[in-house]
């Protein structure tokens, strides 16, 4: 069975746990290990998948088959959720959606794996950056040269992972490809990190203070869902009818974290 590709578009900050601290931030989000991009584990989009389908209640979903129980395994197979692109601040406008060559490549890759006709173009960039303008581009405290346009057919390869169509608009002018040293850089230290408290109910002082690291609302990742069946490959995209694209993703529920719109393709 080919694959089903599903885009997640960020609506809210995404906290996926790494499980311990690294420096002066006590909760980092979950990073690959050779290139320090953030990601999903499949397991993690396993889970939030399973409790979707739970939640629906259809008759015709049989979720322990579909998703496995103890000592058996489910009909599904799921990948790690990649990141695409990239939600930077800039002084040039609102924010910078950045991806690399690398990142593009692996997005190649898994386009042929899913039999899907859409074409990433091969890109090489140099010290500076292909985008939309013509002068510097301002991220986060760092310039690069624009040194070049988007290459031809990159946004039309991106947009169907997309949810809404007014985001669709933006692609164009937001789309950045910086160098794969500059996109490791900008995933390392571009992140935001929030302080979160804890207060004595009592004498509303502090109890414990922490940073905690989160992926920034507008992170477009994507995954791919395999079924072992014709039957499971059915109703995979029904889980997200018309009107309520929406899947939780991690953690922070109940403070508004975690929330995407997915959109199967």
């Amino acid at each position: 069975m080919k694959p089903v590709m599903l885009g997640m578009l960020a609506e809210s900050a995404l906290h996926i746990g790494a499980g311990r601290s690294a420096g002066i931030i006590d909760l980092p989000v979950a990073r690959e290990g050779a290139t320090d991009a953030p990601f999903v584990a499949g397991s993690g989009v396993k889970g939030a998948l399973r409790d979707r389908a739970r939640q629906l209640r259809r008759a015709d979903v049989d979720v322990e088959r579909e998703f496995g129980k103890p000592d058996h395994a489910g009909a599904l197979a799921f990948s790690d959720a990649r990141l695409l692109l990239l939600p930077v601040r800039s002084l040039t406008g609102s924010y910078k959606w950045l991806t690399c060559p690398l990142v593009l490549e692996r997005y190649r890759r898994d386009l042929e794996r899913c039999g899907s006709p859409r074409q990433v173009p091969a890109i090489a960039v140099g010290a500076g950056a292909l985008g939309a303008g013509k002068d510097g581009l301002f991220l986060e405290e760092r310039e690069l040269a624009v040194t070049g346009p988007l290459p031809a057919g990159l946004v039309e390869a991106v947009a169907p992972l997309l949810h809404h169509d007014a985001t669709r608009r933006r692609l164009a002018a937001q789309l950045v490809v910086v160098s794969d040293d500059d996109f490791a850089w900008f995933c390392r230290y571009a992140l935001p990190i929030a302080a979160r408290n804890q207060l004595d109910p009592e004498t509303k002082t502090s109890k414990n203070l922490w940073y905690e690291e989160t992926l920034p609302t507008d992170t477009l990742l994507y995954t791919l869902v395999i079924a072992r069946d014709a039957a499971s490959e059915g109703w995979l995209a029904s889980l997200f009818p018309p009107g309520d694209p929406y899947l939780q993703l991690g953690g922070n529920e109940t403070v508004g974290h975690g929330w995407v719109a997915v959109t199967a393709s």
